[in-house]
Protein backbone atom coordinates (compact mmCIF):
# COMPACT_ATOMS: atom_id res chain seq x y z
CA UNK A 1 0.00 0.00 0.00
CA UNK A 2 1.35 3.40 -1.21
CA UNK A 3 2.05 5.98 1.65
CA UNK A 4 0.57 9.21 0.78
CA UNK A 5 1.43 12.50 3.08
CA UNK A 6 -1.03 15.75 2.18
CA UNK A 7 0.68 18.77 3.63
CA UNK A 8 -1.63 21.87 3.31
CA UNK A 9 -2.52 24.41 5.99
CA UNK A 10 -6.17 24.24 5.55
CA UNK A 11 -7.51 21.75 7.76
CA UNK A 12 -10.64 20.70 5.39
CA UNK A 13 -8.40 20.15 2.59
CA UNK A 14 -6.09 17.97 4.77
CA UNK A 15 -9.10 16.10 5.46
CA UNK A 16 -11.39 15.60 2.67
CA UNK A 17 -7.74 14.44 0.92
CA UNK A 18 -6.96 11.83 3.56
CA UNK A 19 -9.98 10.46 4.09
CA UNK A 20 -10.79 10.56 0.45
CA UNK A 21 -6.89 8.86 -0.90
CA UNK A 22 -8.06 6.18 2.36
CA UNK A 23 -10.80 5.43 0.27
CA UNK A 24 -9.16 4.75 -2.91
CA UNK A 25 -6.94 2.15 -0.96
CA UNK A 26 -3.68 4.23 0.09
CA UNK A 27 -2.11 4.89 2.94
CA UNK A 28 -2.32 8.53 4.07
CA UNK A 29 -1.14 11.04 6.19
CA UNK A 30 -1.26 15.05 6.71
CA UNK A 31 0.62 17.58 8.18
CA UNK A 32 0.29 21.24 8.53
CA UNK A 33 3.36 22.79 7.86
CA UNK A 34 6.97 21.84 6.96
CA UNK A 35 7.75 21.32 10.61
CA UNK A 36 5.00 18.24 10.61
CA UNK A 37 6.53 17.14 6.88
CA UNK A 38 9.88 16.81 8.33
CA UNK A 39 8.65 15.10 11.74
CA UNK A 40 6.77 12.67 9.59
CA UNK A 41 9.51 11.81 7.22
CA UNK A 42 11.78 10.86 9.90
CA UNK A 43 9.47 8.58 11.15
CA UNK A 44 7.70 6.66 8.11
CA UNK A 45 8.59 5.62 4.62
CA UNK A 46 6.30 8.04 2.65
CA UNK A 47 5.98 7.10 -1.11
CA UNK A 48 4.94 10.47 -2.72
CA UNK A 49 4.06 14.39 -0.94
CA UNK A 50 1.16 16.46 -2.49
CA UNK A 51 2.66 19.36 -1.32
CA UNK A 52 0.54 22.70 -1.17
CA UNK A 53 2.41 25.99 -2.49
CA UNK A 54 1.00 28.71 0.15
CA UNK A 55 2.26 27.12 3.68
CA UNK A 56 2.56 29.33 6.76
CA UNK A 57 6.62 29.62 7.41
CA UNK A 58 8.36 28.22 4.81
CA UNK A 59 6.27 27.62 1.56
CA UNK A 60 6.07 24.33 -0.74
CA UNK A 61 8.88 26.08 -3.08
CA UNK A 62 11.20 26.05 0.20
CA UNK A 63 10.71 22.70 0.87
CA UNK A 64 10.81 21.60 -2.27
CA UNK A 65 14.37 22.53 -3.17
CA UNK A 66 15.63 21.63 0.41
CA UNK A 67 14.12 18.33 0.18
CA UNK A 68 15.52 17.56 -3.24
CA UNK A 69 18.98 17.65 -1.82
CA UNK A 70 18.34 14.65 0.40
CA UNK A 71 15.23 13.28 -0.93
CA UNK A 72 14.20 11.85 -4.47
CA UNK A 73 10.53 11.16 -3.01
CA UNK A 74 8.09 12.02 -5.51
CA UNK A 75 6.22 15.75 -5.24
CA UNK A 76 3.02 16.90 -6.43
CA UNK A 77 2.43 20.06 -5.96
CA UNK A 78 -0.79 22.18 -5.43
CA UNK A 79 -1.54 26.05 -5.73
CA UNK A 80 -4.80 28.25 -5.57
CA UNK A 81 -2.28 30.49 -8.47
CA UNK A 82 -2.77 28.60 -11.38
CA UNK A 83 -0.02 31.22 -12.98
CA UNK A 84 2.28 29.70 -15.83
CA UNK A 85 5.14 31.31 -13.57
CA UNK A 86 4.28 29.28 -10.40
CA UNK A 87 4.15 26.18 -12.14
CA UNK A 88 7.55 26.85 -13.69
CA UNK A 89 8.66 27.68 -10.50
CA UNK A 90 7.47 24.09 -8.83
CA UNK A 91 8.74 22.31 -11.34
CA UNK A 92 12.41 24.28 -11.41
CA UNK A 93 12.39 23.32 -7.85
CA UNK A 94 11.90 20.43 -8.03
CA UNK A 95 8.40 18.94 -8.27
CA UNK A 96 7.33 16.30 -10.22
CA UNK A 97 3.64 17.66 -10.93
CA UNK A 98 1.57 20.43 -10.37
CA UNK A 99 -1.86 20.70 -9.78
CA UNK A 100 -4.18 23.88 -9.56
CA UNK A 101 -6.78 24.48 -6.86
CA UNK A 102 -9.61 24.01 -7.06
CA UNK A 103 -9.45 20.25 -8.32
CA UNK A 104 -11.27 17.40 -8.33
CA UNK A 105 -10.08 14.77 -5.83
CA UNK A 106 -10.24 12.01 -8.88
CA UNK A 107 -7.60 14.24 -10.93
CA UNK A 108 -5.78 14.06 -7.99
CA UNK A 109 -5.71 10.42 -7.67
CA UNK A 110 -4.93 10.10 -11.52
CA UNK A 111 -2.06 12.24 -11.19
CA UNK A 112 -0.79 10.13 -8.38
CA UNK A 113 -0.72 6.97 -9.87
CA UNK A 114 0.85 8.50 -12.92
CA UNK A 115 3.34 9.97 -10.80
CA UNK A 116 3.98 6.62 -9.08
CA UNK A 117 4.61 4.56 -12.08
CA UNK A 118 6.58 7.08 -14.19
CA UNK A 119 9.01 7.01 -10.68
CA UNK A 120 9.38 3.48 -10.53
CA UNK A 121 9.77 2.86 -14.33
CA UNK A 122 12.89 2.82 -16.03
CA UNK A 123 13.27 4.14 -19.47
CA UNK A 124 14.51 1.86 -21.98
CA UNK A 125 16.64 2.46 -25.32
CA UNK A 126 15.00 2.64 -28.60
CA UNK A 127 15.99 -1.06 -30.04
CA UNK A 128 17.12 -2.08 -33.44
CA UNK A 129 17.83 -4.64 -36.05
CA UNK A 130 21.11 -6.53 -34.56
CA UNK A 131 19.17 -6.17 -31.00
CA UNK A 132 22.58 -4.49 -29.90
CA UNK A 133 20.50 -1.78 -27.50
CA UNK A 134 17.99 -4.29 -26.56
CA UNK A 135 21.15 -6.13 -24.80
CA UNK A 136 22.44 -2.80 -23.59
CA UNK A 137 19.06 -2.49 -21.92
CA UNK A 138 18.88 -5.75 -20.33
CA UNK A 139 22.40 -4.80 -19.03
CA UNK A 140 21.43 -1.77 -17.78
CA UNK A 141 17.97 -2.64 -16.44
CA UNK A 142 20.06 -4.90 -13.92
CA UNK A 143 22.67 -2.47 -13.02
CA UNK A 144 23.23 -0.77 -9.77
CA UNK A 145 25.37 2.05 -10.95
CA UNK A 146 26.11 3.78 -14.00
CA UNK A 147 29.56 5.90 -14.57
CA UNK A 148 29.97 9.21 -17.16
CA UNK A 149 32.51 11.35 -17.12
CA UNK A 150 33.87 10.82 -13.28
CA UNK A 151 29.86 11.03 -11.87
CA UNK A 152 28.57 7.78 -10.48
CA UNK A 153 24.58 6.74 -11.00
CA UNK A 154 23.03 4.83 -7.88
CA UNK A 155 19.92 4.07 -9.61
CA UNK A 156 18.62 2.31 -6.47
CA UNK A 157 18.71 5.67 -3.96
CA UNK A 158 17.93 7.92 -7.49
CA UNK A 159 21.57 9.82 -6.27
CA UNK A 160 24.97 10.81 -7.60
CA UNK A 161 27.64 10.77 -6.66
CA UNK A 162 30.32 13.39 -8.11
CA UNK A 163 33.76 13.54 -8.44
CA UNK A 164 34.65 15.52 -5.66
CA UNK A 165 32.46 12.62 -3.66
CA UNK A 166 29.21 14.58 -3.27
CA UNK A 167 26.23 13.32 -2.90
CA UNK A 168 23.65 14.51 -5.35
CA UNK A 169 19.61 13.50 -5.11
CA UNK A 170 17.57 13.38 -8.02
CA UNK A 171 13.92 14.13 -8.15
CA UNK A 172 11.84 11.77 -10.68
CA UNK A 173 11.83 13.76 -13.61
CA UNK A 174 15.34 14.97 -13.50
CA UNK A 175 16.28 11.20 -13.14
CA UNK A 176 14.55 9.84 -16.22
CA UNK A 177 15.91 12.57 -18.01
CA UNK A 178 19.30 11.65 -16.95
CA UNK A 179 18.40 7.69 -17.42
CA UNK A 180 17.24 8.60 -21.25
CA UNK A 181 20.07 10.70 -21.63
CA UNK A 182 22.70 7.81 -20.24
CA UNK A 183 21.29 4.96 -22.29
CA UNK A 184 21.41 6.85 -25.90
CA UNK A 185 25.16 8.25 -25.31
CA UNK A 186 26.46 10.47 -27.78
CA UNK A 187 23.41 10.72 -30.00
CA UNK A 188 21.03 13.71 -30.06
CA UNK A 189 17.55 13.22 -28.34
CA UNK A 190 14.59 15.02 -29.64
CA UNK A 191 12.59 17.18 -27.01
CA UNK A 192 9.56 14.50 -28.25
CA UNK A 193 11.06 11.51 -27.15
CA UNK A 194 12.19 12.59 -23.81
CA UNK A 195 8.85 13.82 -23.17
CA UNK A 196 7.55 10.32 -24.16
CA UNK A 197 10.32 8.77 -21.92
CA UNK A 198 10.23 10.63 -18.96
CA UNK A 199 6.27 11.64 -18.81
CA UNK A 200 3.73 9.76 -19.68
CA UNK A 201 2.41 9.68 -23.24
CA UNK A 202 -1.52 10.92 -21.63
CA UNK A 203 0.33 13.40 -19.90
CA UNK A 204 0.62 17.34 -21.19
CA UNK A 205 3.05 18.81 -19.33
CA UNK A 206 4.30 22.27 -20.05
CA UNK A 207 6.30 22.96 -22.73
CA UNK A 208 9.20 23.74 -20.97
CA UNK A 209 9.00 20.54 -18.78
CA UNK A 210 12.22 18.52 -20.31
CA UNK A 211 14.06 21.97 -21.08
CA UNK A 212 13.62 22.53 -16.70
CA UNK A 213 14.93 19.14 -16.53
CA UNK A 214 17.80 19.41 -18.35
CA UNK A 215 18.54 22.71 -16.67
CA UNK A 216 18.72 20.97 -12.75
CA UNK A 217 20.60 18.43 -14.29
CA UNK A 218 23.31 20.62 -15.52
CA UNK A 219 22.99 22.91 -12.57
CA UNK A 220 24.12 19.67 -10.46
CA UNK A 221 26.49 18.85 -13.23
CA UNK A 222 27.96 21.62 -13.21
CA UNK A 223 27.54 21.89 -17.03
CA UNK A 224 27.28 25.83 -18.36
CA UNK A 225 24.65 25.92 -20.43
CA UNK A 226 26.52 28.36 -21.96
CA UNK A 227 29.37 26.43 -22.97
CA UNK A 228 27.36 22.92 -21.89
CA UNK A 229 30.58 20.17 -22.12
CA UNK A 230 27.98 17.49 -21.00
CA UNK A 231 24.59 17.54 -22.11
CA UNK A 232 24.54 19.75 -25.14
CA UNK A 233 21.93 21.59 -26.96
CA UNK A 234 21.82 20.41 -30.50
CA UNK A 235 19.98 22.71 -32.23
CA UNK A 236 16.74 21.87 -34.28
CA UNK A 237 17.19 18.21 -32.36
CA UNK A 238 17.39 18.32 -28.59
CA UNK A 239 19.92 16.66 -26.02
CA UNK A 240 22.61 14.97 -26.54
CA UNK A 241 24.92 13.58 -23.62
CA UNK A 242 28.14 13.56 -24.67
CA UNK A 243 30.31 11.33 -22.20
CA UNK A 244 31.39 7.27 -22.53
CA UNK A 245 29.03 5.37 -20.01
CA UNK A 246 29.86 1.92 -18.44
CA UNK A 247 27.78 0.04 -16.18
CA UNK A 248 28.42 -1.97 -13.02
CA UNK A 249 26.21 -4.57 -11.50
Amino acid sequence: MDHILVVDDDPNIRQLLRDYLRDMGYEASAACNGAQMKQILRQTRIDLIVLDLMLDGEDGLDLTRDLRRENAVPIIMLSARGGLLDRILGLEMGADDYLPKPFDPRELVAKIKVVLRRTRAVPEPASNTNGTNAAKSRHADASAFVTFAGWRLDTRMKQMLSPEGVVVSLGGSDYRTLRTLLDHPNRPLSREYLLDQVFDKGHTPLDRSIDVCVSRLRHHLKDSARNAALIRTVRNEGYMLVANVAYEA
